[in-house]
């Protein structure tokens, strides 16, 4: 058994260890309280993260509401910045992120991912007419 503290849970997840403590206390994180300190089990982390197949793992919830299911269908690197195209049914998004986030998600072609939109405008353009 592979136990981390707050702190190591934290740095792991790239959380907050705040977060991480508020997680467990909700019981949307798996850990053990011992005395004033939390235990996180690395196994269990990782069930919640999806990287073992066990029914019992929860995701965690994001305030967004738009959320959109889609598959890696280009992953373009250069520099800083990462270009990611998203496969929606027929319909094609790109989203450009950090080099650094397309390396902590360890992007590739072919995964599944969502594309969380999260904004109060939604502008539209359109060339003018040269007739």
């Amino acid at each position: 058994m592979d136990l981390l503290s707050t702190e190591e849970a934290s740095s792991y997840l790239r959380l907050n260890p705040k977060r991480i403590q508020a997680l467990a206390r909700s019981g949307k994180l798996p850990g053990r309280r011992v005395g004033r300190k939390w235990l996180f089990d690395r196994r269990d982390i990782e069930a919640v993260l999806g990287k073992r197949d066990r029914p019992e793992a929860v995701g965690l919830d994001l305030s967004a509401r738009n959320q959109l299911r889609g598959t890696v269908a280009a992953l373009h690197v250069e520099g800083v910045m990462a270009e990611v195209r998203l496969r929606l049914g027929d319909q094609e998004l790109v989203s450009v992120i950090t080099r650094r986030s397309a390396e902590r998600l360890g992007l590739r072609v072919g995964d599944e991912v969502f594309a969380v939109i999260k904004s109060t405008e939604v502008m539209i353009g359109k060339g003018a007419s040269l007739e």
